[in-house]
């Protein structure tokens, strides 16, 4: 019963990341068409996720990390993917509960460190923190999972799609935020009237990334000029 774990939503200035993890018994069970989320369009991820959720033979497990998580400044990115991975695999595996498994769950993380082994080596230990061994598990990670793998692939478009209603939701509060990317100028703009008419950040944004404080500071300065 193999797993395959990707996540959404790593580098935005705006909003958590998701990870989600799939389980199935074949591959071939998935819908058609899994592809890495970032080949597909938001319509066809949407409906693809759809489907996926609705097979009963097909397990997921998702994780949200929120900005306050990530602005903690007792971790890291890298430690907060490593978590999110983990914590994906435990809730996806904690569905398993009352089956009979002989041997370890066999799983494929997309890896996101340099050193793929690194990765899958740090997942399995935080696995293990986080669901104290209930399932023995064998997680290997590799760079371009979410292509190569449908099962990872399955993950990221579940992953995809619950930062995308994630982003969608904040919108509806507040307004065109853009993707919640830094480089993107609709995202940008928001932050900065955001900034400029209440004097702090939105409650949605990470206040720890250098784009935040970059408009902190031009704002507080452009405050100075005015006196």
């Amino acid at each position: 019963m193999p797993f395959g774990v990707d996540e959404a939503g790593k580098g935005p200035v705006f909003g958590s990341m998701f990870a989600a993890a799939v389980s199935v018994d074949e591959p071939a069970q998935l819908p058609e068409g899994i592809a890495d989320s970032k080949r597909l369009t938001p319509a066809r991820r949407e409906a693809l996720a759809a489907a996926i959720r609705k097979d009963e033979r097909i397990r997921v497990g998702v994780t949200e990390i929120t900005p306050a998580r990530i602005d903690d400044p007792e971790t890291d990115m890298n430690s907060l993917s490593v978590a999110a991975h983990a914590e994906a695999i435990a809730d996806v595996v904690a569905g398993l509960e009352g089956d009979t498994l002989e041997t370890p769950v066999s799983g494929l993380c997309d890896a996101c460190d340099t050193d793929a082994e690194r990765f899958a080596r740090r997942v399995s230990e935080a696995y293990d923190r986080t669901l104290e061994g209930a399932f023995a598990v064998d997680i290997d990670a590799r760079h371009g999972a979410d292509d190569d793998s449908p099962v990872v692939g399955a993950a990221s478009i579940i992953a995809k799609v619950e930062r995308d209603a994630h982003v969608a939701a904040i919108a509806e509060e507040y307004g065109d935020v853009g993707s919640g990317y830094p480089s993107d100028s609709a995202t940008r703009e928001f932050l900065e009237r955001y900034v400029d008419e209440h004097g702090s950040l939105p409650p949605f944004a990470r206040t720890s990334w250098s784009t935040c404080e970059d408009v902190l500071a031009t704002a507080e300065q452009t405050g100075l000029e005015q006196f």
